[in-house]
């Protein structure tokens, strides 16, 4: 773990490719994080295609010919290896985590077994049908249901402690033979402490808004729907734990480039242990209220800095040996 950020590298990439959209449910917030990466890039003299990725990306990318592709997409296809295969068989250098450590990490359940056995703890949880989930209590409330591979919160449902039987929100959102994770729900505080390269950043509180249950796709999203901690009011134990643990997960699962874990800290619980990881996000959003980029802020560097070193960190070959 460093302690400070490097200098951000000079250019040596002249052509970039931003992939964005695409056609998960995370695709509006992958159009914003591509368009201001597009800016930012150009503006650092970047000569910049920006790409809606469709079903024929193989074929646009060898019309288009870049020199390099920043992955701006969320959700399935753009971090769950897919992408990252196919840019692996073209041979062009792209940005973030490699085929392997993004399909890893964006199946929730394998992730965690794999961070576990590292060291990094996890929340108790076990895998169902959808339609198990949604007749009876799989695990004892209060939990959170699901899904095994989404992200931007798409699909959560937190069942409380009083509830007498599984609400019906579960059973929205997919078939009733599609497999859900059924998390023992972790109260308290939200956080989140990102990875940029080899150093760790400083660590965010998350205060979603008062109307709002947890850190949904609205407190990530909307104006005003939460705020941030920076850096979050901690004790010391804690506050490195959290760091520890983000590089370890990122390390763990084989990650590159940036990634961003996220944690629920019980501190109520009296146990200072009582820090745990919910996952790691290998491609963190880049929106004006993005985290990654408010936590390159405060470290120094500027949304051009950050754009600037994530492209020129990018190659082939991005799946590295895990830690043992």
């Amino acid at each position: 773990m460093t302690n400070q950020l490097e200098s951000p590298p000079q250019r040596t990439f002249k052509h970039v490719a931003v992939l964005m959209g695409g056609w998960s449910s995370e695709r509006d917030i992958s159009l914003k994080s591509g368009a201001a990466v597009a800016k930012a890039l150009a503006d650092e003299g970047y000569q910049v295609t920006s790409v809606d990725v469709g079903r024929d990306i193989a074929s646009e990318l060898v019309r288009l010919a870049p020199d390099v592709c920043f992955n701006a997409l969320h959700g399935p296809i753009g971090e769950d290896g897919s992408i990252q295969g196919v840019l692996e068989c073209l041979g062009i250098p792209y940005t973030h985590s490699g085929v392997e450590p993004s399909a890893l990490a964006m199946h929730k359940a394998h992730a965690k077994t794999v961070m576990q056995a590292h060291g990094v703890p996890v929340a108790d949880a076990r895998l169902c049908a959808r339609q198990e989930a949604a007749t009876h209590h799989v695990l004892d409330p209060p939990y959170v249901v699901k899904p095994i591979a989404d992200g931007s919160s798409f699909g959560v449902v937190i069942v409380p402690a009083e509830a007498a039987k599984p609400p019906p929100e579960i059973t929205t959102g997919g078939s009733s033979d599609e497999l859900v994770m059924v998390e023992r729900f972790i109260p308290g505080r939200e956080l989140t402490c990102a990875v940029i390269g080899t150093f760790v950043t400083e660590v965010i509180e998350i205060l979603p808004a008062a109307h709002l249950a947890f850190y949904d796709y609205e407190a990530k999203y909307a104006s005003g729907g939460s705020r941030h901690v920076l850096p979050a009011e901690l004790l010391p134990d804690v506050y490195q734990k959290v760091r520890k643990y983000t590089l370890r997960a990122h390390q763990a699962l084989g990650c590159r480039g940036v990634t961003r874990a996220d944690f629920r800290f019980d501190d109520q619980s009296g146990a200072l242990d009582d820090v745990i990881c919910l996952e790691v996000n290998t491609q963190p959003g880049m929106t004006e209220t993005s985290l990654v980029p408010e936590l390159a802020a405060y470290a120094g560097w500027s949304f051009g800095d950050l754009v600037r070193w994530i492209i020129e960190d990018a190659s082939c070959d991005r799946s590295i040996d895990k830690v043992t």
